[in-house]
Parts: structure tokens; C-alpha cells; sequence
């Protein structure tokens, strides 16, 4: 049986207006419609915030979770801009709740450095809201505009006077696209802190109407306090934390690290204060000089012995650190903007990184013999742990043969304790006449 061929022509192909998109294939804007989709939107709106506060405009967030299941994230930032765009004769306001692309942060006449670079954050949220509402304390007054679904459901209006400035959304997450709409303050609590750790000085509160509890973020030590708390239950290998900073053209780096006694890694690194979870160029150029810089310092010390080399993850062993890089223009790999892709960031915090420890390690040599002395350790058994396994899969090969039991692996090294004997008559008597010692290998 032959099937009709379905036709194929311009009339089926279909253009998504609006935010139509984005409720088609949230996936592609916040990574998931699981819990972990659901956080994001939070964090794209405090992200708003976060980049008021890189600017200099804004030192207080607050982020209140409510019984309805909505949640307001509100600042002290500048607030939205409300006046009415000349192009589309709509307000500020409406063109960034409702158009994707659509903001502020393209040029860099408004924000210099900033986490929200694609004009998409603040409109999926808008798109994957039950409904939201936005209000913009500017210019003496507080301006207000609801949403449905990404639309606007009333014009944008004044509500009142206001003898500050700021922005203050408030959404409810849209039960049709969401697995779950039910946010968890843990979850929330642990990027909120992250932020406050990242932007030195800046307030950030969590209240939780659902059980009345509440925190408030605010950090002077910057990731030197970040590192401490991470540390807060290891037992550190020194007592100083490892801390520079240094700035090359429009790019800001920014280190603290700290080896402890265990043995796993405890690496985070962060872009314009995004989480970068899968990594990008700035953590392969760390990578890179954190191992270059101990190899050389221990043999320019006399601390490595004979051909020895440390590997990354040699000197990664035990330490706990964070990265924080700012410029002007990150290129993520997507929306969700977990890896960074920009090639020239690599060299730079190569070379910042490499500065900064080479300098700590001159005027810290204690400190600094301390952690070669512990990359050795992670050496040596990092080799002995490949012997082992070696040997086994030698054993294993052996005994997939099917040989004698008391056939086993020669463990001798030394010739002169190592022989083969040739037996004629009794295999027991030759071991007899042999003796005790060495290794010896019997064939009749």
C-alpha cells in the first residue's frame, strides 16, 4: 500500500509572534520545566537586580515567596524605564515585559558590565507567568502594569508617589508549563547567598511568608568570606586564604582559594556573578596556571625530586576556591548561561592567575611548601593507585587463562632473587632442594 505524500508549502510554515515562542519551547530559555526551570525564573529577574548593583544604582534585593505560590523580587535600583519608546509609541516598561531582545544592556551607555546580555530574561518570566505584575518607582512616582501569559492585560498606569526609585515584579509561575510551581527557600537561599558573596556590601533578604522564615545576605569580604564558609567544615592545610585581584583593559579578575586537608576539589567560578556550572575559557586558563605555577615553583625550590610533574589533578587535590570574572561582553552558550565561550578570557586569567600565585608564593614560601609537599602526596598516590590497577587487570588476564593456581605474577624485581627452575622427577622434591626466599618459577 503506497501513501498519499503529504503536501508541503509556505502556508504551513508558521511564525510564532510574540512570546508565543518561548511558551512553545521554554526549554530552550530556561533549561527545563522541572523545579530546576522553575528557580531560573527567579534568578533571571534578581539577575535585573544584580546588574543595577554592578552598576552602582542599587544595594538592597528582596525576594519574598508567598502563599498563592507567587513570589516579588524587588530594588533600589533606577527602575525600568517608563517613558514611551519613539519607535513603538509604548511604554519602556511594556516593550521590556513583552518583547523578546528587548533591553537595555546592548550597548553600554546604560550597564557597562551585566549578566543579562540577550534582552530575553525579564520577558520569559512574563511569558511563563500565570500572570505578573510590575511596579516601577521612578521619576516621583509608582508606576503599575499587569500581564497575563506574557500579554498585557491593562495599560501601564500611575499609582502613587514614591520619593525613591526601583523595581518590584511580582509573578505567579504557570501551572500548564511548569511540572511543579512550588518554589523551595533552600534552593533559592543558596543562589541568593552566592550573589551577596559575589557583590561586596550589597543586602539581599529572603522571607518566606509560607513559614515566616527569613534571612538576610550581606557580605564585606567578598569571596575571601565566600571561601571561609565553604572551609566552614574542613580542616584548612593554612590558615590564610589566598586573595588577588587585578584588572586588564575591561576585564575584572578575581581569585580566593584555600587548600584543606581532604581530597576533593571544591571549585565554583562565576561570570558577571552567573554560576557557570559547566565551566568555559576562564576556568581552563585558571586550570592551566594553577598547574604551571606549582610545577615551577617546586622545581625552581627544590621540591619536586627527579622527573617529576604534577598534573591538574594533582594540584586541584583538596582545594577549595572561587573565581569571579567580569566583562563587558560574555558570549554563553545559551540562554541559561551556564559556560562562558569567550577565547580572549582564557590568557587573561591566565595571566592574572599567574601573577597573583607566583606573588603569594614568594612571600608565603611556608605556606607555599605546604601545598607542593600535598600535590606530591596526591602524585604519589595517584601513581600507585595506576599500579594497582594495572596489576590487577594483569591478574585478571592470567587468571582468564585458566593457568594452575600455583602459577602467580612475578612480584620480584630483582634478578638475582628471581629464577627458573627446570625440574626433572618430583616437582616436590626440586622445591625442597631449592629452599626458602626470592621468586622462583618451576616447570616440568
Amino acid at each position: 500500500m503506497i501513501l498519499e505524500k503529504e503536501k508541503y508549502a509556505a502556508a504551513d510554515i508558521e511564525v510564532l509572534e510574540g512570546l508565543e515562542a518561548v511558551r512553545r519551547r521554554p526549554g530552550m530559555y530556561i533549561g527545563s520545566t522541572s523545579s530546576r526551570g522553575l528557580h531560573h525564573l527567579v534568578y533571571e529577574v534578581v539577575d535585573n537586580s544584580i546588574d543595577e548593583a554592578l552598576a552602582g544604582y542599587c544595594n538592597r534585593i528582596e525576594v519574598v515567596l508567598h502563599r498563592d505560590g507567587s513570589v516579588t523580587v524587588a530594588d533600589n535600583g533606577r527602575g525600568i524605564p517608563t517613558d514611551i519608546h519613539p519607535k513603538y509609541n509604548k511604554p519602556g516598561l511594556e516593550i521590556a515585559l513583552t518583547m523578546l531582545h528587548a533591553g537595555g544592556k546592548f550597548g553600554k551607555k546604560a550597564y557597562r558590565i551585566s549578566g543579562g546580555l540577550h534582552g530575553v530574561g525579564v520577558s520569559v518570566v512574563n511569558a511563563l507567568s500565570e500572570w505578573l505584575v510590575a511596579e516601577v518607582r521612578r521619576d516621583g512616582k509608582v508606576y503599575r502594569q499587569r500581564f497575563e501569559r506574557g500579554k498585557a492585560v491593562e495599560k501601564m498606569k500611575v499609582v502613587g508617589r514614591a520619593k525613591r526609585t526601583g523595581t518590584k515584579i511580582t509573578f505567579k509561575p504557570d501551572p500548564e508549563i511548569f511540572e511543579t510551581t512550588e518554589f523551595s527557600y533552600d534552593t533559592l537561599a543558596t543562589r541568593l547567598q552566592e550573589l551577596a558573596f559575589l557583590n561586596r556590601g550589597v543586602k539581599i533578604i529572603l522571607r518566606d511568608e509560607r513559614t515566616g522564615k527569613e534571612e538576610v545576605f550581606r557580605y564585606t569580604g567578598g569571596l575571601v568570606e565566600f571561601v571561609k564558609w565553604l572551609n566552614s567544615g574542613r580542616e584548612p592545610l593554612h590558615r590564610k586564604i589566598i586573595h588577588f585581584e587585578s584588572q586588564r583593559d575591561s576585564t575584572y579578575v578575581e581569585l580566593a582559594m584555600q587548600y584543606t586537608t581532604g581530597y576533593h576539589e571544591n571549585f565554583h567560578a562565576f561570570v558577571n556573578s552567573i554560576n557557570t556550572v559547566e565551566g568555559g575559557t576562564h576556568v581552563t586558563g585558571f586550570r592551566s596556571a594553577l598547574t604551571r605555577v606549582i610545577n615551577d615553583y617546586g622545581r625552581k625550590n627544590n621540591l619536586l625530586k627527579g622527573d617529576v610533574t604534577l598534573s591538574g589533578e594533582d594540584v586541584r587535590e583538596g582545594l577549595t576556591a572561587v573565581l569571579s570574572v567580569r566583562i563587558p561582553e560574555p558570549q554563553f552558550e545559551g540562554q541559561t548561561k551556564t559556560k562562558l565561550g569567550n577565547s580572549e578570557v582564557k590568557g587573561i586569567v591566565e595571566s592574572v592567575v599567574n601573577e597573583g600565585l607566583s606573588r603569594f608564593f614568594e612571600e608565603n614560601p611556608s605556606v607555599a611548601r605546604r601545598i607542593i609537599e600535598k600535590c606530591v602526596m596526591a602524585a604519589r598516590a595517584r601513581e600507585a593507585a595506576r599500579k594497582a590497577r594495572e596489576l590487577a587487570r594483569r591478574k585478571s588476564a592470567l587468571d582468564g587463562e585458566g593457568l594452575p593456581g600455583k602459577l602467580a605474577d612475578c612480584q620480584e624485581r630483582d634478578p638475582a632473587k628471581s629464577e627458573l627452575y627446570i625440574v626433572e622427577g618430583p616437582l616436590e622434591e626440586a622445591q625442597s632442594r631449592a629452599g626458602t626466599g626470592g621468586s622462583r618459577l618451576y616447570f616440568r
